[in-house]
């Protein structure tokens, strides 16, 4: 089956920044926050993006969106239009504007850029409204409330606010940066039915950024799980949480509370996750991993795994599926 076609694409993608530098400012220490990313987006998919925290996500988020560009690889997103939704939305959304402004923000802001030095008042307000109206009924919100402020909703409306306001540009790709970890359980479960029908309707493309394993299951079509700056298992969502590979991925999935399955061949070591600054040789999960051996001690590559796109970063694992 032929799929769609990538909207976005990653290759060999690499990201550092300067953390220190020698007595002539130049910079001599650096962070490693993306190392070797090599990713593709489809049109209409979903693809999650797992991981602790401190490895890459956001970072990863930043570069997707244009906010930072790549020390090395190759980024390319064509004419692709981005937005995004943040996880807090409250500090996402200025105080001071009336909901409706918040919603229509990004189209006064893209048309002012193309104006150059048009302000905002000469675009026509009515329709702006009108515009801001039809938005905030597809997030479930009322028309007659669009003239309050964010503060005056919950947290819920707030976020279906932002996922409006994300939608009002027309973009074809959105990224949604954990959009649920700071609801309460039942309002996570509205905000993402939210997100499906949306996606159903418009033919988007999310690519959505969580540490929350249950989210990612039921939304992604495809996951990429991410350690220490590395994608280490990536593929189809059922592939990888019924028939995970990467002994990182089962460490990610023996977290979430499970009456079944223990740890693949014993405990991971209790180790501290390995600093950005100076990075590990060879296979950056070896010093916790409980199936480390020899070979570990090289670089390791993404190999196919059992099922077509279902890749993995570990010889080990790899070597045994096709056995």
């Amino acid at each position: 089956m032929n799929r769609p076609p990538a909207v976005l694409e990653l290759e060999d993608v690499t990201l550092r920044f300067a953390v220190g530098a020698d007595w002539r400012g130049r910079p001599n220490r650096f962070a490693h926050a993306l190392n070797g990313i090599t990713l593709d987006i489809r049109k209409g998919e979903t693809l999650g993006i797992v991981g602790e925290s401190g490895c890459g996500k956001t970072t990863l988020a930043n570069l997707l969106m244009g906010l930072v560009t790549p020390t090395s690889g190759v980024f390319r997103r064509g004419d692709a239009r981005l937005q995004i939704v943040f996880q807090d939305p409250q500090s996402s959304l200025d105080p001071r504007l009336p909901v409706w402004k918040l919603i229509m923000e990004p189209v006064m802001v893209a048309s002012r850029g193309r104006a150059n030095t048009a302000p905002a008042r000469s675009l026509d307000t009515r329709a702006l409204r009108e515009r801001a109206g039809e938005l905030a009924e597809q997030v479930g919100l009322r028309r007659e409330h669009l003239g309050r402020y964010p503060h005056e909703f919950s947290g819920g409306q707030r976020q279906r606010i932002a996922i409006a306001r994300a939608m009002a540009s027309e973009p074809d790709v959105i990224v949604l940066d954990e959009p649920t970890s700071a609801l309460d359980i039942s309002v996570q479960a509205q905000i993402l039915n939210l997100l499906q029908q949306l996606q159903a309707q418009r033919g988007l493309t999310y690519v959505l950024i969580s540490h929350n394993v249950s989210v990612v299951r039921h939304m992604c079509d495809r996951v990429a799980v991410m350690y220490l700056g590395q994608i280490v298992e990536t593929g189809p969502a059922a592939a990888v949480f019924e028939h995970p590979l990467h002994p990182y991925t089962r460490l990610l999935l023996d977290s979430v509370p499970r009456m079944d399955e223990p740890f693949l061949d014993g405990e991971p070591q209790d180790t501290e996750l390995p600093g950005n600054r100076q990075l590990p040789q060879g296979c950056f999960f070896r010093a916790r991993c409980p199936l480390a051996t020899t070979g570990c001690e090289l670089p390791q590559v993404l190999a196919p795994g059992g099922q077509a796109g279902h890749e993995c970063r570990c010889h080990v694992m790899c070597a045994q599926v096709h056995v």
